[in-house]
């Protein structure tokens, strides 16, 4: 019985240990508008012409991101706005 305490306590341990760096991940970039190739985006913004990732047809949508570093986007050329959105 001690056995599987201590293996339930490793598992929530490593759990949580996940949260947190997918947090700190999270946290250390930014949403970079006009940068992403074709079939390559992170997500769509409000006025892409589709849904979510991966489903950008054209380089360089100024309406889908690419997630980059934190203070990054801009001297890679993007925007931290959609081109909708301004």
């Amino acid at each position: 019985m001690q056995h599987a305490q201590k293996t339930i306590q490793a598992a929530a341990l490593g759990l949580l240990v996940l949260g947190l760096s997918a947090a700190a991940t999270a946290a250390s970039t930014e949403q970079c508008y006009g940068i992403a190739k074709a079939g390559k985006n992170d997500c769509a913004s409000q006025y892409s012409k589709h849904s979510c990732a991966g489903q950008s047809k054209v380089d360089n949508d100024p309406n889908d991101f690419k997630l980059v570093p934190s203070g990054s986007c801009q001297s890679m050329g993007g925007k931290l706005k959609p081109a909708g959105g301004q």
